[in-house]
Formats: C-alpha cells, sequence, structure tokens
C-alpha cells in the first residue's frame, strides 16, 4: 500500500483503540470513581452499562446511516461528539451526568465506529489489501483493549478524571489527521421515497429493550419480571421493525441481506467469539482482583499478555488466512479457545501466575486467529453501498456479544454463590459459547481455496469509489463459488 493509503489506515484504525482504551481503561477506574463520588453500587454499575446501551442500541442505524448520509460525514460528526462528551464525563460530579455522559459517549460509537469500518471495505481493493486492512485494524481493537487495562490503571493513579480527558486528547489528534486524510465522496443520492423513519425507531427501540435486557441478567433472578418485560418488548419491536422493513419503499435494512449464509454465520460467530472472550476476562479480572486481592494495576499487567493479539493480527494472520482461507483460521480460533479456557477450569484459590499464563496466552492467540477473519468474512463480498450496514450488523453482534457473555457470567457467578465455586461454574459460560461458535463456524469450512467475489474493486485508498463499481441497490451480490474460504 502507499503511504498516504497505510495513514489513513492508521487514521482509521485510531478510532478503534480509541474507542477500545476507553471502555478499558473505565472498568479498571471504576471502584476509584464510585469511591470519589460517593456513588452507590447500582449507579457505578450504570456508569459502564450506560455506554453498551448507547453503542448496543444505535448500532445498527449507525451502520445504514453511513452508508444514506455519508461516511466521512458521519466519521467525523460522531467522533465530535465521542471527543466532546468524553471530556464532559470527565468534569462530572454526580452520578446522573455521569451515565448521560457515557450514554451519549455510547451513541456516538456506535455511529462512528462502522463509519469508520466502512470506510476501510470501500478504500481498500477487496481480497489481500483489504485483509490487510482489516486484520490490522481487528488487531488494534485488540491492543487497544489490552493496553487500556494498563493504561487506566497508571491514570487512576494520577486522578480518574484522566480516564475520560485522555481519550479526549487523543481523539482530537485523530480528528484533525481525519480532516485532512479521510477521502471525500460524492454526495450521497437523495433516497427515493424519504428516510425509513419508522425502521430506525424500531431499530433503535428494539436494540435498546434488547440490551437493557441483556445488561439486567448481571443482577440473576432478582427483578426477574423486568428483565424479561424488557427482553419480551424488544422481540416485539423486533418483530414490528421486520413488518416495517418488507412495506417500506427504502428499508432502513434490506432484509435479503440476512439471506446471506456467510454473512449470518459470521456475525454470529463474532457474538459468541467475543461474548466468550469478554465473559473470561472479566472473570480473570475478578479471580485476580477479589479472590486474589491484587490490585487493578498489577491486575492489568498479568492480563497485557493477551495483548499479544495485537501483534500477531497483522503479521501471522494474514498468512494462515493467505493459505488456508477465513473459515479455516476462525475455526482454528475457535478450537484453541475452547482448549484454552478448559485449561482454567481446575483453577484454585493459590494458583501461580505461571499456571495462569498458558491459558492467558492461549486466548491472545486465539483472539488474533478468529476475530480479524471473522470481521473479513462479515463484509466479503457486500455491495459497496451496502458496506455500512454489513459493518454495522457485524458490530452490532460484537456488541451484543460482549453484553451477554459479561451478564451472564456474572448472573451465573451470582446463582452459584461466588467464591471459587461461583467463579469456576461462571467459567463454563465462555467455554459453551465458544464450543458453540465452533460448530457455528465449521458449517462454513469448504474447499481451500481463495475466489475473489466477481464485481469490480473498490477504489484505491484516498480516493472516493466510482459510482460506476457499485452494484445495484437492493440487488443481492453474486454468489461466491464454492470454495471461498470465508464461505
Amino acid at each position: 500500500m502507499s503511504l498516504r493509503a497505510w495513514s489513513l489506515l492508521l487514521v482509521l484504525c485510531g478510532t478503534i483503540f480509541l474507542e477500545g482504551i476507553d471502555v478499558a481503561m473505565l472498568a479498571v477506574a471504576v471502584p476509584t470513581v464510585r469511591a470519589d463520588l460517593g456513588l452507590t453500587t447500582g449507579t457505578a454499575a450504570w456508569v459502564m452499562s450506560a455506554y453498551v446501551l448507547g453503542y448496543a442500541g444505535f448500532t445498527l442505524l449507525g451502520g445504514r446511516a453511513a452508508d444514506l448520509l455519508g461516511r466521512r460525514r458521519m466519521f467525523l460528526g460522531w467522533l465530535t461528539v465521542f471527543l466532546v462528551f468524553s471530556g464532559l464525563g470527565g468534569l462530572a460530579d454526580e452520578g446522573w451526568t455521569l451515565i448521560l455522559a457515557r450514554f451519549v459517549t455510547g451513541v456516538a460509537a456506535a455511529f462512528m465506529t462502522p463509519a469508520a469500518l466502512s470506510i476501510i471495505t470501500t478504500s481498500y481493493a477487496e481480497g489481500p489489501q483489504r485483509n490487510q486492512a482489516l486484520l490490522v485494524f481487528a488487531g488494534t481493537a485488540a491492543g487497544g483493549f489490552s493496553l487500556g487495562l494498563v493504561i487506566g490503571g497508571l491514570l487512576t493513579q494520577l486522578g480518574w478524571r484522566w480516564v475520560f480527558f485522555a481519550p479526549v486528547l487523543l481523539a482530537a489528534a485523530i480528528l484533525l489527521a481525519a480532516l485532512r486524510l479521510v477521502p471525500a465522496e460524492p454526495r450521497p443520492a437523495r433516497v427515493k421515497g424519504g428516510f425509513d423513519l419508522g425502521g430506525a425507531l424500531t431499530a433503535a427501540g428494539a436494540m435498546l429493550l434488547l440490551a437493557y435486557g441483556i445488561v439486567r441478567l448481571e443482577h440473576g433472578l432478582d427483578g426477574w419480571p423486568v428483565t424479561v418485560a424488557a427482553v419480551a418488548a424488544g422481540l416485539l419491536l423486533t418483530g414490528l421493525f421486520v413488518a416495517v422493513e418488507r412495506r417500506a419503499a427504502t428499508p432502513l435494512v434490506r432484509l435479503g441481506i440476512l439471506r446471506e449464509a456467510s454473512l449470518v454465520r459470521a456475525d454470529l460467530g463474532a457474538l459468541l467469539f467475543v461474548g466468550s472472550f469478554f465473559g473470561f476476562q472479566f472473570m480473570a479480572t475478578l479471580y485476580l482482583q477479589e479472590l486474589r486481592g491484587w490490585s487493578s494495576l498489577q491486575t492489568a499487567l498479568a492480563l497485557l499478555v493477551m495483548g499479544v493479539d495485537a501483534v500477531l493480527a497483522p503479521t501471522l494472520t494474514p498468512r494462515l488466512v493467505a493459505r488456508f482461507g477465513n473459515a479455516r483460521v476462525i475455526l482454528g480460533g475457535f478450537v484453541l479457545a475452547v482448549g484454552s479456557y478448559a485449561l482454567f477450569l481446575p483453577v484454585g484459590p493459590d494458583w501461580s501466575y505461571a499456571a495462569m499464563f498458558p491459558t492467558l496466552l492461549l486466548t491472545g492467540l486465539a483472539f488474533a486467529l478468529a476475530y480479524g477473519p471473522l470481521t473479513i468474512a462479515g463484509t466479503e463480498g457486500v455491495a459497496e453501498e451496502e458496506q455500512g450496514l454489513a459493518s454495522g450488523l457485524l458490530t452490532t453482534a460484537t456488541q451484543f456479544g460482549s453484553a451477554v457473555g459479561i451478564a451472564a457470567v456474572t448472573a451465573v457467578y451470582g446463582i452459584a454463590g461466588g467464591g471459587l465455586g461461583g467463579f469456576r461454574a461462571a467459567l463454563v459460560v465462555p467455554l459453551v459459547m465458544v464450543a458453540l461458535g465452533a460448530v457455528v463456524t465449521a458449517t462454513g469450512v469448504r474447499g481451500r481455496a481463495v475466489t475473489r467475489p466477481a464485481g469490480r474493486a473498490p477504489a484505491p485508498a484516498g480516493r472516493p469509489p466510482s459510482a460506476a463499481g457499485s452494484r445495484s441497490r437492493g440487488r443481492p451480490a453474486p454468489s461466491t463459488p464454492p470454495g471461498t474460504a470465508s464461505r
């Protein structure tokens, strides 16, 4: 790739790095924030949950908005919102203002991240160049979260408000670079029949209610009627959303895209893999801090080895994908994760770090093998004008996966009575999730050949794509011949 192409990729990767460290740093800082502001346990929990609600609730809408309203416009605009409300979070003196700031920051990420991903998938030619860009993007995401744990521990020692102000500085630098490097694009054509407002409202409502119900799983059986009601209402709105999309002249989500088996398999695999990863990481943190009494900084340094994926994803994984194809590399990641989590099941009250190290290292390696190729498989072969939608679906899956994984292990831990027994019981959740993901992925393993889908490649990075290269809107992408690795 050219220098400009690498520079553009660096800016876009900076966005996902920003999102990763933002979440990780706050996870480390929440106990200190709670003590300093005198927050209740419930309010402190909502400081984290508000971001998840905003992110998961609007990602699908955010992805499609990038297609219809302009990827560059959505990226720059919502990056600015992310910057502003992250700063407001650092200035908060009351719980409700911090929760509001985190919710809006999550909404901003829901629009910003799919836009960044769709800029990559439309700026780099499908094939080795795009695969390399997506694997670097995935590695940066993992590195942001891993380094965020350590950075969060260090900044919390200086003062928890720096956990909010540091992302402001990074976001400002990314914004300035993006203004110069993110390519201009033709003004989106006026949507015939108007914007699908009904679809947007029902989609956002359904995602918010489902995310809320999932987050409430953390309470176990406590208040279960509210949890059930939220999930039921979310499912009802989902049904209404489907009905609206069937009749809309220009639907927010073309339902035909959900008939693409490869895309659905990639999204479901991403949900299960990311859910298992965050569920395991949450329980590992709980084990080290609450059962072993390690400090937040000691815990972050211990888990840093899982950040090996940030090195391997852009270096080793592209070679494996080129040789074996996406599906087989993804399956290898799932199988490795199954073994990794299984190794941790018999964890004892006084395990040495040497005993934990193999699981932590293998978990990072599994992430490097699976996450990037899942990103490729979830966007490959999709028409250029629907890349934002595909990115939104994939990001929605990963956000719901992380919410499900953390909520499920928390619920099982509480129901099992806590302590070492509860910890071991909760560890079964990520193991089951990743095993299911391996089964889903195995159905897509076919030949080893990597066949490039038909159709003109996207414009080179740094230049706006030509309308002539797009497939017609509303028409499914040509089916990929058997033997395509990611299929």
